[in-house]
């Protein structure tokens, strides 16, 4: 048997390589995807962190604003704890400005010429070099790793490859420690009854959430983790939520991380828009080329080249549109109403329903092509009754965007009011908790709201009579069947259930035979 060849020994080495790395950089994620507190940072920082880059002492400044401070240092005791700024210091600017990691020789820097405290204590320290790198922003949040080495080291391309795959998730987690500890001050508020609930301060409160997104429960926060996931790709992504979720949000938070950020994200709401007029709207017309058509109109989708495209309730688009939507993803080209000219655009398109697609697919109101193009990353938002946790977080928020306009000063909720606003089912979701805030204020008669009128009709008579409860089981096997029933008892081909279902037919079939679907639950005695 021949050795393999050199080439192929090289490939095979590379691929192991890449394999370790993806798992350092998996598992370092995950650790800190885990923390809450500065407590749990300084842990993992400390070990799985500190065991891949081996430095050896670690400083991570924040700022917003252009106000600097130090979030988390290993070397700067509460003594020299005093170090935040009311602008930025040259070096912090050096690394937001760099696109790869900067070294600093900390004996190039005299006493008199520094006076940035965390370079001048690592001097005394006895720190030779340090290496900064710019985190990718989470909101208005800038943050900034110094890794210290008491020896000259060489920073090489698998650490930054690590670094770079890190990042994100320790911008994040920066984010979701500094909110937890606001949280803390909040909870104990709420936690003594004989106080009425202020709220966190104007200028803090503004400016929580991920890239204007509210919220720190588990739920939520595994949507941060997919929009850092998703948004430095090209991919196509779907938005699943009820109305009043908060989909447009999410959309924009996406553009926003995104590579293509500084082009325009153009919104469509296919629902919105009549029919008759959808089509020149998304593609443009020229001239003459129907009744009103007065001049040459470029379509949405011109207007968004380079940038994002954002359609919502796409569920909602005609079954003929689809067709020419799917050429747009397909071939990255449009053709303007009564042209003959070909328009290469290249667009990110993120959409958003709030219907089950994939049964409009198995009913023939979709276009299984276009869902299966469209649905490459989905990301499924929580309702309001599935993240009570962030009630209270996103009423104050609320509380401060409207108080305002209305000329009245409300401090707060009371204890009451926050207890009913976490019993209320919401079936409107965020919009209608603004909006009932909105309406509080106006009828608030003391300085906290210590009423909230809740729409008659909200909470059922009974409960259990919403819905039969089922085992997932059931449900599984009724929709099953139902994808079945529609293809006429066809399982395999290009008509067939598995299809719809983006299952292997062999899978399919397995899975109805754990079920116990047989012939005769979707085939008449008579066929």
């Amino acid at each position: 048997m021949n050795k393999l060849s050199d080439p192929n020994i090289d490939l095979i080495t590379r691929l192991q390589e890449m394999q370790k790395e993806y798992l350092v950089i998996s598992s370092i994620t995950a650790a800190f995807a885990k923390v809450l507190d500065k407590k749990h940072f300084s842990s993992v920082l400390n070990q799985s962190f500190k065991n891949e880059f081996l430095f050896n002492e670690v400083i991570i400044l924040t700022a917003q604003d252009n106000k600097q401070q130090i979030f988390y240092s290993s070397m700067i005791t509460e003594e020299h704890d005093n170090n935040n700024s009311d602008s930025l210091d040259i070096y912090f600017g050096q690394c937001i400005q760099s696109p790869e990691p900067v070294v600093f020789y900390l004996k190039d820097f005299s006493e008199r010429k520094v006076s940035i405290p965390y370079f001048t204590r690592g001097k005394k320290l006895g720190m030779h070099m340090a290496i900064g790198f710019f985190l990718p922003p989470v909101g208005d949040h800038k943050n900034v790793v110094f890794l210290f080495y008491k020896n000259f080291t060489e920073f090489n391309d698998r650490l930054e490859r690590i670094l770079r795959g890190i990042s994100t998730q320790l911008s994040i987690t920066v984010r979701n420690v500094s909110f937890s500890e606001r949280l803390d001050v909040y909870e104990s508020q709420i936690s003594n009854p004989q106080k009425e609930i202020k709220n966190v301060k104007d200028e803090e409160r503004s400016k929580e959430g991920f890239n204007g997104i509210i919220g720190n429960s588990e739920v939520i926060q595994q949507i941060y983790r997919q929009i850092s996931q998703v948004a430095f790709s090209p991919s196509n992504v779907i938005i699943y939520g009820e109305t009043g979720t908060g989909k447009e949000l999410i959309a924009q938070a996406i553009h926003e991380l995104s590579s293509s950020s500084h082009h325009a994200m153009i919104r469509i709401n296919c629902a919105s828009i009549p029919a008759n007029l959808i089509e020149s709207e998304l593609f443009g017309h020229e001239k003459g080329s129907f009744t009103g058509a007065t001049e040459q109109r470029k379509g949405k989708f011109e207007q968004a080249n380079g940038g994002t495209v954002f359609l919502d309730e796409i569920g909602e688009l005609p079954l003929i549109l689809q067709g020419r939507l799917l050429r747009v993803l397909q071939e990255k080209e449009i053709e303007r109403i009564g042209g003959n000219k070909t328009i290469k655009v290249n667009v990110r398109i993120i959409a958003a329903t709030n219907r089950i697609l994939e049964k409009e697919v198995a009913e023939g109101r979709f276009r299984s092509d276009l869902f299966y193009r469209l649905n490459v990353f989905p990301i499924h938002l929580p309702a309001l009754r599935e993240r009570k946790e962030d009630i209270p977080l996103l009423a104050h928020y609320f509380l401060e965007k409207h108080h305002l306009k209305t000329g009245k000063k409300i401090n707060g909720f009371s204890r009451k009011v926050i207890h009913a606003m976490c019993e209320n089912p919401w079936p409107g979701n965020i919009r209608e908790l603004e909006n009932m805030v909105e309406r509080s204020i106006l009828t608030a008669k003391d300085s906290i709201i210590k009423e909230m009128e809740f729409p008659k009709g909200i909470f059922p008579q009974n409960k259990d009579q919403e819905f039969q409860i089922q085992t997932l089981q059931q449900v599984e096997k009724e929709y099953i069947l139902k994808v079945v029933e529609k293809c006429n008892g066809r399982i395999s081909g290009k008509h067939g259930a598995a299809v719809l279902l983006g299952l292997p037919s062999t899978t399919l079939i397995s899975k109805m035979q754990k079920l116990g679907i047989q012939k005769g639950h979707y085939f008449k005695e008579n066929e």
